[in-house]
């Protein structure tokens, strides 16, 4: 007899991250998963976002129907809705954080981490369109992660401005808030019309670093 799992598909082409995380007191970092539940654990995750996006005050019941797992199969690993979205959230901010490590924001030259990244960002924040939209209300892990992601963002800002690529008098809070403002606006197109990350991520870096203007006058 197939263990519960061992249907269900991978549904995304991301490379799976390590579970199970420390999601709501039953499940421990010290406790790996089998193979087959971790995958289901990630389809209902995934499910979980799809089905929140359409309808956010959706049911864990409902999406438990929608991932084609039973209602005690969630619960077991997931006791509230906020404890699933809690999961969703640590999840999402570990894809984040990794995507900006892969464009290698200490050791690349400036411009083409910032490009790499953003592109990265792009086409990970456009699978998690619900959950970044509950940034507000991180905490625990997630929230740790996400004060580590803005710091990444800075120091970045910081080695683009000494190279030159930032003019000396710009205040790179400001410049983070507008470069945070634009990935929003990126990864929105990117989710509703499927547009390449690495064009999106281009019209970004142009749009922040050179405007939209005929340029500073002489």
């Amino acid at each position: 007899m197939e263990r519960e799992g061992d249907q269900v598909a991978e549904s995304s082409q991301r490379e799976p991250l390590k579970l199970p995380l420390p999601l709501d007191g039953t499940l421990r970092i010290d406790r790996p998963l089998r193979a087959d539940a971790a995958r289901t654990m990630r389809k209902i995750l995934e499910v979980a976002e799809e089905v929140l996006s359409k309808d956010p005050a959706a049911t864990l019941e409902k999406i438990a129907a929608a991932a084609g797992v039973a209602r005690t199969t969630v619960y077991r690993r997931f006791a509230t809705r906020e404890a699933l979205i809690d999961a969703m959230s640590e999840v999402a901010m570990r894809e984040v954080e990794q995507a900006i490590d892969e464009g290698r924001p200490e050791t690349a030259p400036p411009m083409v981490a910032f490009h790499q990244i953003t592109a990265n960002l792009i086409e990970i924040k456009s699978g998690w369109r619900f959950t970044m939209n509950q940034a507000h209300a991180l905490h625990g892990t997630a929230a740790k992660i996400h004060g580590r992601i803005f710091d990444k963002c800075m120091r970045l800002l910081e080695r683009a401005q000494a190279s030159g690529a930032i003019r000396p008098e710009v205040d790179l809070i400001w410049a983070r808030s507008a470069y945070h403002a634009l990935i929003e606006q990126a990864f929105r197109e990117r989710a509703e019309t499927g547009g390449d990350p690495d064009a999106l991520a281009e019209r970004l870096i142009d749009t922040l670093f050179n405007g939209i203007g005929p340029g500073r006058p002489s």
